[in-house]
């Protein structure tokens, strides 16, 4: 296993597992992105200063500024790689920068005013992503709706999971932290899944690798929906068993 594979696996286990679906070629390409992704999600949680959590999203602004002009790669383990495979899929810089720009507002332990501004921030960190690597699989414009409305409720469920946590650090987490509000948020996360599955075939099939990591949304937005205090209490996540034998089935079939 690669030292990026490895990476990806230990901080971010479901992502590498839906990985694992794809051809090897496709992994290598995918492993890079989602390592930046670790180090951007990270950067305002390892320390307690604002000032350092801001020069380490630098560091990824000034590598991403670095890709678009052509200059030679930083030596960094994620770095390096990152730029080649942002190079040969001609990723949009742009959106990697919104990712970090994202993750700017958890140094400052920001709050949702609204509905609207929670879903532009699963956009900017879960849509964002799931696009990038559905572009370097050969996904073009016409699978962007239906991508990005699986990526919705892939983050909308991950977000839900990591709640209690959030919730223990006294950070504000939901614009409406009640029953009525989590179902509602829960209803929209599952609309917008059967949105994407409906327009599947827009989807070409060698994405497929990058879709398959919103496998868990649908069970834990159902779930929500049912009962949203499970969200609190930390009671979502599906069983080791559960998770791999959904995982399983949608990677056999191919129907993400």
């Amino acid at each position: 296993m690669s030292d990026l594979a490895e990476k990806v696996r230990q901080g971010d286990p479901d992502r590498h597992a839906a990985t694992l679906a794809a051809p090897e070629k496709a992994r290598e390409k995918l492993w890079p992105l989602y390592a930046f992704n670790l180090e951007i999600a990270r950067a305002p949680w390892v320390t307690a200063e604002p000032v350092i959590a801001e020069m380490r999203l630098q560091f990824w602004t000034d590598t991403l500024d670095g890709i678009a002009a052509g200059s030679a790669p930083r030596a960094h383990e994620v770095a390096e790689p990152l730029a080649r495979v942002w190079r040969e899929a001609a990723l949009p810089v742009e959106l990697g920068h919104a990712m970090i720009a994202a993750r700017k507002r958890d140094i400052y332990r920001e709050g949702f005013a609204d509905l609207q501004a929670l879903e532009a921030h699963l956009d900017a960190t879960s849509g964002h992503l799931m696009w990038l690597a559905a572009m370097i699989l050969g996904a073009e414009g016409a699978a962007e709706k239906p991508v990005r409305d699986m990526a919705h409720a892939a983050g909308l469920a991950n977000w839900f999971l990591a709640l209690p946590e959030l919730r223990a650090r006294n950070l504000p987490a939901l614009p409406e932290d009640s029953d009525a509000g989590i179902r509602a948020l829960a209803q929209r996360g599952l609309d917008r899944l059967s949105q994407a599955r409906k327009a599947r075939g827009a989807v070409p099939a060698s994405a497929m690798p990058a879709l398959l990591t919103g496998w868990q949304a649908g069970p834990i937005l159902r779930h929500a929906l049912a009962e949203p205090a499970l969200v609190r209490a930390g009671g979502l996540a599906l069983s080791e068993f559960s998770r791999r034998g959904r995982l399983l089935a949608r990677a056999l079939s191919g129907r993400w």
